[in-house]
């Protein structure tokens, strides 16, 4: 059976990280489906700003938006969201097939409002409604100001991906306000099934402590991290609140593993995902990890519930001189931060080839 076949048998969902115009004209993303058991997608400013910023295949939108006088991020959007309409209904079948449960594709809000509740919630609900695709959700960062707007867009009924988590507690955070927005909804007498994930940065840990950390404990903080919030998830998610919330047609919240391509060139590059495999939980990958685990991938015990060594593991690291809340701190604000200059640079690139395509009609 094929590496990326076994895992979805075991009750993980692959979504791949990537998408392009290219990915979806050419076919390549039906063959994922098809060939891969690709189930989902996520994109990101980033992915968004490797896709546009040096293809011409986005030429002829940009004329028709331009002629609509669109500009800037409304001109952005209208990009972006004709890519993941596309992608959602490539995902329909899977969608309808497992009841809502997978088949989803994800669409950040503006970066630059990861700081700014009341605009979060306003854009969520906006592009929701602009999307119009009942398999996409709406990507908001886990910062402080991010999760009150987390609740407020479960109570509107807008399904949320969690973005920018690091750690147990951000995650507990996130999942506590998706909680509190069921709950609202059913206080109000509405349908309390509106869907979510979680997602945690895992490579990104290893990366920010590497010089630090002795030979022995490298590339191995994420992991640790990772083991440490799934046993934490699923104490949460057996709660009585959860349990009650169950009750009334509720889904869980999965935890979604981000930022699983290796980034260290020293290390396995199928480090983070054979180490995740997990039932319950959502990996999404790289096209290039995607292709590797399809290649040679080895797929061997799943994770512990119970968090197996990650609390001993995790003491070694602050005993080496991690403060692992500071850092985790720390991560979230450099994820929005690289999340932000990519847009930025994205809206400049954009404005710029958008003259010129005006120039030379």
């Amino acid at each position: 059976m094929k590496p990326t076949r076994r895992l979805h048998e075991l009750g993980q969902s692959l979504w791949l990280d990537s998408i392009s115009r290219e990915l979806l004209d050419g076919g390549g993303l039906a063959g994922l489906i098809a060939q891969d058991s690709i189930t989902g997608l996520t994109s990101n400013p980033t992915i968004f700003d490797h896709a546009i910023r040096n293809s011409r295949a986005y030429d002829a939108s940009i004329r028709h938006h331009r002629r609509a006088g669109r500009t800037g991020e409304h001109l952005l959007f209208e990009l972006i969201v004709e890519d993941l309409q596309r992608a959602a209904d490539l995902f329909r079948p899977v969608h309808e097939r497992t009841a809502g449960v997978d088949g989803w594709v994800s669409l950040e809000v503006s970066p630059l409002l990861a700081y700014d509740t009341e605009g979060t919630i306003a854009a969520a609900q906006s592009l929701w409604a602009r999307a119009a695709r009942p398999n996409l959700y709406i990507k908001i960062p886990g910062t402080r100001q991010g999760v009150p707007a987390i609740e407020a867009a479960i109570f509107a009924g807008v399904p949320i991906n969690v973005t920018l988590l690091f750690s147990r507690e951000q995650y507990l955070a996130a999942a506590q306000a998706v909680l509190r927005g069921i709950e609202r909804r059913i206080e109000a007498g509405l349908p309390a099934q509106v869907a979510s994930v979680g997602s945690l940065f895992v490579s990104r840990w290893d990366v920010a402590v590497a010089k630090q950390v002795p030979a022995k404990l490298r590339n191995r903080l994420g992991i640790a991290i990772a083991q440490d919030l799934y046993a934490a998830a699923l104490r949460e998610l057996q709660g009585p609140r959860w349990r009650r919330v169950l009750n009334f047609g509720a889904r869980l919240q999965r935890p979604l593993w981000a930022s699983t391509g290796t980034k260290d060139p020293a290390a396995p590059d199928l480090l983070y995902v054979e180490a995740l495999a997990a039932p319950f939980t959502v990996n999404t990958l790289p096209e290039a990890t995607l292709r590797a685990l399809a290649d040679h991938g080895k797929i061997g015990a799943t994770m512990a519930e119970d968090g197996a060594d990650s609390a001993a593991l995790l003491a070694e690291f602050t005993a080496a001189g991690v403060d692992l809340d500071a850092l985790a701190e720390r991560l979230q604000e450099e994820g929005a931060a690289a999340f932000t200059k990519s847009w930025n640079e994205l809206l400049a690139s954009l404005e710029s080839k958008a003259a010129a395509l005006d120039a030379a009609h």
